[in-house]
């Protein structure tokens, strides 16, 4: 079972995550403006990898599936 909890302690909470989420966050806000509701069961990723460039040209959007298995 899960340990939620721990697992923000250990993780989560650090301050280099915190940036990361808020860098996605920030990305799919942008996206939205964009897009409106055909963001609909898609994932905005970042073509560089990095949460913290959210220059439109450096966003796409794409299958939930096809960009959470692109692993590097």
């Amino acid at each position: 079972m899960r340990n939620y909890k721990s697992e923000y302690k250990n993780y989560h909470s650090k301050t280099k995550q915190k940036k990361r989420r808020a860098g996605r966050n920030g990305a799919r806000a942008i996206m939205k403006k964009k897009f409106g509701s055909s963001l609909l069961g898609k994932d905005v990723d970042h073509k560089d990898r990095n949460p913290k460039n959210n220059n439109v040209s450096n966003l796409r959007l794409q299958s939930k599936s096809k960009n959470r298995s692109r692993n590097s």
